[in-house]
């Protein structure tokens, strides 16, 4: 099937394919999150499209995390099978990159084994999260990060932190997806790194890397760490937050303009 076949059409063989690796990077204002989506932008969309493009034939991408509406990133990963006949991988990355730059650009692509994929093949995650802590805004910054104008205790939001290392189930602070066979999907997660960097002039960025996440996750911290800095909650309340499994306890959620998908690990 090409790109532009009805979906129930059927599939011609390929032939011989070559698993291909890319690394992203992309602004993720105007974009209803990455998962390519009938009747609104994504940008495994967009991707898909002009790679298809450039290709002559469809493509499905795997990436390795499905970033929500208006988050960005750096290091996303994906992957995608085409056809090895005449394969210009080089030629590939630049003129998909005509076409999307610079919203969207791939960073770095190549040849990847057959049995690696994106998602599945990943070791680690490193999401970043910006909060513009001063009483102005920043116009040159407003699109990547959340403008706090009140004070906020680094001390204590930073001591906040421990808590969430090692493995939880972090069912208090993730949207819990909805699985075709019924069954309630595990929201355990392992934590490696949670940590805040004072970047001066207001800058403050929050790292935090684990195996894998769940659906706004990220976001749940960053809001429960930024209402523990406004002195609304107590960084003693998180352990207890994490443990009770309750959505109700944590705080609103984090905008999703100051996320970043930032790198991602592999064997």
């Amino acid at each position: 099937m090409t790109l532009f076949e009805p979906a129930d059409a059927p599939a011609p063989s390929l032939g011989p394919v070559t698993r291909v690796r890319a690394t992203v990077a992309y602004d993720g204002r105007g974009f209803s999150g990455f998962a390519p989506n009938v009747g609104v932008r994504t940008v495994g969309g967009v991707l898909a499209e002009a790679i298809g493009k450039v290709l002559g034939h469809q493509v499905d991408i795997t990436c390795a995390g499905r970033t929500d509406a208006g988050v960005h990133a750096w290091g996303q990963v994906i992957s995608f099978d085409a056809r090895s006949e005449a394969l210009d991988l080089d030629g590939l990355a630049r003129r998909v990159n005509k076409m999307l730059a610079p919203t969207v650009v791939v960073r770095d692509l190549g040849e990847a084994a057959d049995d690696f994929d994106a998602r599945f093949s990943a070791r680690s995650r490193r999401y970043r999260y910006l909060v513009l802590n001063r009483p102005v805004p920043d116009p040159f910054l407003a699109h990547m990060s959340w403008h706090v104008p009140q004070p906020l205790d680094l001390a204590a939001m930073q001591l906040a932190c421990d808590p969430f290392i090692g493995e939880h189930d972090f069912a208090a602070f993730c949207r819990r997806p909805k699985r075709s066979d019924g069954e309630e999907a595990s929201l355990v997660r392992r934590v490696t790194e949670a940590t805040w960097i004072d970047e001066g002039d207001g800058r403050l960025r929050f790292e935090i890397e684990a195996q894998a996440f769940c659906h706004q996750m990220v976001r749940s911290i960053v809001g429960l760490l930024v209402a523990v800095g406004h002195g609304k909650r107590r960084a003693g309340e998180v352990r207890g937050v994490i443990a009770s499994g309750d959505r109700n306890r944590a705080a609103p959620l984090a905008p999703g303009q100051g996320l970043m998908l930032w790198e991602v690990g592999y064997d």
